[in-house]
């Protein structure tokens, strides 16, 4: 989230100020916010979407094995074989995300995206391939979890969903984000008309695409359960998380590329290299909408195997919501999303306020900027987002720890015909589906906004 804060005011602040008020090239050595919003990009495309998808991938292993240590297997492996196979799974997607790479080729004026989609489907294959032997090796034949008794073969069958999952979640992302398809060219049709119809057709477009992939999760955690329980939900997801390093590769080609075009900006190269960086960029942002979708995708499987792993530990059989604190504590859950994001994006009006402020200064107190003989302090535009990323996201990320303590710990023992615990698995899954929903339309409405510059241009 920090990421998030300092890339955004940092591009902000550098836009406003620099294209639209002094009218000068994006990433223009002269403007003094140049250096933070391209390390900006690294910050919140790289280091903050790894940090999130490891959160996922490492809650997806351990929810797992959470779940595994309640199935009583007699094994070679002394009991232990379900609790192996999440990190099993896990590490051989990693050597198969390095193969992968090496079936990413472009030749001269070829498809960049269908090179990366090449190499993504190529480890994903690979994965289905390999646990169908490592799980007939690992795994007994029959298993039971908490009566529901199920094979080896359905835990097989499980990872073939989640890898399947994760792979019609990009392709979604992708129609919905990619250059040239319809929901981004109803987009940029309707912003020749001007900024309100820009918006009023991204939010909508938005909210349109949050259906596919709800429908697709559905889906996927009823078959993953009919095929294996609860423990197939989970390892569904570990499947799906196994190419990780792949999605994240996939998901720095973005910021990559938008680095790329800022530093031939600043070097004064030729025309023309920037219009190439650009057309970099452009599938770039398609790239990052699709890393953003396998990371929502991710989340909300490890979080439905962490809520199993939770009614497992808490004791809870049921939650019921008949009983109304139940259901008010579903409601303060579908809120929290809401709150959360309404802070991550007030946060970053205030410090892209705070860049505007001190671009505008430096334009208006150091001399030669414009001309180029003065130099921009770059320096102070970092410190401002740095300290912007680092003291706005302590309050949102201390809502989502202090939420479920309150829940928790402070009403054990108010209510006589509901435990806290089942309170807190209402407010839980209130959390999870808005969360989620909100997460694919904040994603999907904001990639077509960024993803066709070229097409804007001509529009």
């Amino acid at each position: 989230m920090g990421g998030g804060i300092y890339t955004k005011a940092a591009d902000v602040g550098a836009d406003l100020v620099g294209k639209v008020e002094a009218g000068i090239p994006e990433d223009d050595p002269r403007n003094p916010a140049t250096i933070a919003d391209n390390v900006g990009d690294n910050v919140g495309d790289v280091a903050g979407m790894g940090a999130d998808l490891f959160g996922s991938y490492v809650a997806t292993i351990l929810a797992t094995m959470v779940l595994g240590r309640e199935i009583t297997v007699t094994d070679n492996f002394g009991g232990l074989s379900p609790i192996i196979l999440p990190m099993l799974i896990a590490g051989l997607g990693i050597i198969f995300s390095m193969i992968g790479t090496l079936f990413v080729r472009v030749s001269e004026g070829g498809n960049v995206q269908a090179a990366l989609n090449m190499g993504n489907w190529s480890s994903v294959a690979l994965t289905a391939i390999a646990s169908y032997f490592v799980i007939d090796w690992l795994m007994p034949e029959t298993l039971n979890l908490r009566g529901y008794e199920f094979t080896s073969m359905g835990i097989f069958w499980a990872v073939i969903i989640g890898l399947i999952v994760g792979t019609l979640i990009s392709i979604i992302t992708e129609y919905y984000t990619a250059m040239g398809k319809k929901p981004v060219m109803s987009i940029v049709q309707q912003s020749s008309t001007g900024a309100a119809t820009n918006i009023i057709s991204g939010l909508s477009v938005g909210m349109m695409s949050t259906a596919l992939p709800i429908i697709v999760l559905a889906a996927g955690i009823v078959f993953s359960y009919s095929v294996a329980g609860l423990y197939g939900v989970a390892i569904a997801a570990a499947g799906m998380m196994a190419t990780t390093a792949m999605q994240l590769a996939i998901d720095a080609f973005g910021p990559i590329a938008d680095n790329a075009g800022g530093i031939a900006e600043m070097s004064e190269l030729p025309k023309e290299v920037r219009e190439r960086t650009d057309i970099l960029d452009a599938v770039g942002n398609t790239t990052a909408a699709t890393g953003k979708g396998f990371a929502i995708a991710s989340a909300a499987l490890t979080s439905l195997a962490l809520f199993a792993a939770f009614v497992g530990i808490s004791g809870i059989s049921t939650i019921d919501l008949y009983k109304a604190p139940v259901l008010a504590g579903l409601f303060i859950g579908g809120m929290i999303p809401f709150v959360f994001s309404a802070l991550a994006i007030s946060a970053v009006g205030r410090a892209a306020m705070a860049m505007v402020q001190e671009v505008r200064r430096q334009f208006r107190e150091i001399p030669g900027i414009m001309e180029g003989t003065g130099k921009p302090e770059y320096d102070k535009c970092v410190a401002i987002s740095t300290k912007a990323a680092i003291r706005e996201m302590m309050l949102p990320g201390a809502i989502a720890l202090i939420v479920p303590l309150i829940i928790g710990f402070g009403l054990r023992g108010v209510f006589e015909e509901v435990s806290s615990a089942e309170i807190l698995g209402g407010v839980l899954a209130g959390v999870t589906v808005a969360g989620v929903l909100m997460a694919i339309f904040q994603s999907n409405a904001a990639g077509p906004g960024t993803t066709p510059k070229s097409h804007l241009r001509k529009a």
